[in-house]
């Protein structure tokens, strides 16, 4: 098991002292990326499951689904890839959301 890990940032606090590990980060960002991009836009409320049907059942043994899927979605926004609007919030892929999607994983992310 790699230790690699990324930083997160945090559009609502301007925070980015959290790091998860990659091999969590990068299922959890592709699996919420692919569900807006299949719906086109989707619910906040709806997100949790969609990552968890999107992504291995072994990956939440000792992890909490709701906690990731909120942690990464988060950082998608605060790096541009979703934008987020009303209430309950809607999600939508930005243009580099959709660039992001298609091009995989993440090698340039420290």
């Amino acid at each position: 098991m790699s230790d690699e890990r990324i930083m997160m940032k945090n559009p609502n606090t301007g925070r980015d002292d959290l790091r998860i590990r990659r091999e969590m980060y990068e299922p959890v960002k592709a699996a919420i990326l692919a569900a807006i991009a299949d719906a086109g836009s989707l619910a906040f409320a709806d997100l949790r499951d969609q990552v968890e049907a999107r992504t291995p059942a072994p990956l939440w043994t000792d992890a909490s689904v709701g906690w990731y899927t909120t942690s990464v979605k988060l950082h998608l926004e605060a790096t541009g890839l979703l934008s987020r609007s009303g209430s309950p919030q809607i999600l939508e892929l930005t243009d580099a959301g959709r660039t992001a999607l298609s091009e995989g994983p993440s090698p340039d992310l420290p």
